[in-house]
């Protein structure tokens, strides 16, 4: 007794070759379905290459598509003439063309003669399954497909609105539960039989050709009807992605494939010569006895359906790009925020530079250019300081300076004078640390020598600009870490906010602040803004700055920079 392989081939009939002759060097018959989209002169080639040997011959050819009845009948008709031309035959073992056997195909011999009974076939209801891709579960089984998925994807799609619709609704054949799992299997003689000889086939086989992708129910449903004892896995090594697509193994999948302990893996690339001869070899230099375990490399499956889908944190790639949510955290590290304190402090890039070992920039998002630390015109990652570019896709900007200097805190201004199309982003983005002090933009308007009519014309047009921006920082949407002063406030006791903001980025000294940044003179700040108000306006993102401060505001400018006691 031995065992019979039945391979569906469509392409690369070169390598189905070379893996038929292995097989049939062990001892192994074989029938060969050739898919019918495959010219026929090609065919002819794989038929008189494999001539000379007795054991391999060939069945009636069907069309195939996937997700159609075609490949359910190629199935079927070599396993009839596998059962039919080779009574020593077993099991007979479902694969395909990619497929490559990864042990002495003897030992799958051997292995399958001490389970006489049993058939090798994954068979679950649709309850149990977790990895159906598309939103048709119980539907594929209630519903008609009479066109082709890949093909004719808009009448597929319509064709399931309408059904959906109309409630339609197909009749399940009497005494069948639906089951599903994969498509490559090895059956008995007797549970194979049992299926292809049913006399109410007709029935089963009318209902199925309405299934979607019967090649993944067909034999998993039947089989519970027959077989006495059914081990639901397959003996192929076969893994999908996160879509239901097949990994492709290639040659530096090597060591992975050995891992595996499994007799027979696919989908293996053509080109795998590496594979191909480290497989395809005698007993001596195949993989030693042992139980098949596919889920040992399970682990490492798993790793690369998480880097596909979520990546590495802050890094954008084409698998996931642009669906929003799927990236793994906006940016790649944390970075600091500055609003309205470069207005407020004198020189304050310098001491923050000094203070926390940041690397700190200017506005990023200002109009005339990418004002980068030191002047400089290219940032690592050749990101460039024109305006034209970085607005062209603010957010792409930012996260790549921030991926192409990770290890590095950046540090940057933002304020009503620059670009505003990077606000949700900065909001939303967790690596942010956002601190800001409201209405400090009117401190360089206080010292411009403008005309003051064209002063409050800007001042009007700041304020509502913040005001538009604090409303995004506040939103319940806003993951970042977001701190909010007047300037009033703020510069009634700078220290303990300076201290906080510090403490987070990460003192390089680790100790507390000996003194604050120098203020800006704010003598006759105080009668500024009740000149705005005299014209009109309504300077209140500054918060209570009466004019009697002005005195002290002005005496509090002038003194030394804070000192801790």
């Amino acid at each position: 007794m031995t065992v019979g392989i039945v391979m569906l081939v469509h392409n690369a009939l070169g390598r189905a070759e070379q893996v038929a002759r292995h097989w049939a060097a062990a001892g192994c018959p074989v029938v060969i379905h050739v898919d019918r989209n495959v010219p026929r002169w090609t065919n002819d080639v794989l038929v008189k290459a494999l001539a000379d040997l007795p054991d391999v011959i060939f069945c009636k050819r069907h069309r195939c598509e996937w997700g159609t009845w075609g490949i359910v009948a190629a199935s079927q008709g070599a396993s009839e003439v596998m059962l039919e031309r080779f009574p020593e035959v077993r099991h007979v073992y479902l694969a395909s063309g990619s497929c490559l056997p990864l042990r002495p195909v003897q030992e799958l011999i051997d292995y399958l003669a001490e389970r006489p009974r049993t058939d090798f076939i994954e068979s679950v209801t649709t309850a149990d399954v977790p990895w159906t891709v598309g939103g048709l579960d119980e539907e594929r089984f209630t519903m008609s497909f009479p066109f082709s998925w890949k093909k004719h994807r808009y009448l597929f799609d319509r064709w399931v609105a309408v059904q959906r619709r109309l409630g339609v609704k197909r009749r399940i054949p009497k005494g069948i539960v639906p089951h599903m799992g994969s498509q490559w299997w090895c059956l008995t003689r007797q549970t194979l039989s049992a299926i292809l000889q049913d006399p109410e086939r007709a029935e089963f086989d009318r209902y199925f050709r309405k299934v979607w992708i019967p090649d993944e129910s067909y034999f998993q449903t039947r089989v519970r009807l027959y077989a006495t004892n059914i081990e639901s896995r397959s003996l192929t090594l076969s893994k999908f992605d996160f879509q239901g697509k097949p990994h492709i193994f290639y040659d530096d999948h090597l060591q992975l494939l050995r891992r595996s302990d499994c007799f027979v893996a696919r989908k293996i690339w053509p080109h795998a010569d590496r594979l191909y001869k480290a497989f395809l070899t005698d007993t001596e230099g195949a993989m030693k006895r042992t139980e098949p375990n596919p889920g040992k490399i399970d682990r490492i499956f798993a790793k690369a359906v998480v880097r596909r889908t979520r990546g590495r944190p802050g890094l954008y790639m084409q698998s996931r790009f642009p669906n929003e949510g799927w990236e793994n955290g906006v940016t790649s590290g944390r970075y600091s925020v500055f609003e309205g304190f470069a207005d407020l402090f004198e020189n304050f890039d310098s001491w923050l530079t000094n203070t926390t070992g940041s690397r700190v920039h200017g506005h990023l998002f200002a109009p005339e250019r990418v004002e980068y630390a030191d002047q400089q015109a290219v940032m690592n990652g050749a990101l460039s300081d024109s305006a034209p570019l970085r607005d062209y896709n603010p957010r792409a900007f930012l996260t790549s300076l921030i991926w192409n200097s990770r290890g590095e805190r950046q540090c940057f201004q933002f304020g009503p004078h620059d670009t505003q199309d990077i606000s949700w982003f900065l909001a939303k983005d967790p690596n942010a640390q956002i601190s800001v002090i409201t209405g400090a933009w009117a401190v360089p308007l206080f010292k411009s020598n403008s005309n003051f009519a064209d002063i409050r014309k800007e001042a009007a047009q700041l304020q509502k600009i913040e005001r538009e921006h604090l409303n995004i920082l506040r939103s319940g949407y806003s993951k970042a870490r977001i701190r909010i002063w007047t300037m009033a406030e703020f510069i009634e006791a700078p220290m303990e906010p300076l201290q906080t903001i510090i403490d987070e980025i990460g003192n390089k000294s680790q100790r507390r602040l000996a003194e604050a940044p120098k203020l800006a003179d704010l003598t006759g700040f105080g009668q500024f803004l009740q000149n705005l108000k005299n014209q009109g306006m309504h300077p209140y993102l500054m918060g209570d700055f009466p004019v009697a401060r002005e005195g002290s505001s002005g005496q509090q400018s002038k003194r030394k920079p804070y000192l801790v006691r």
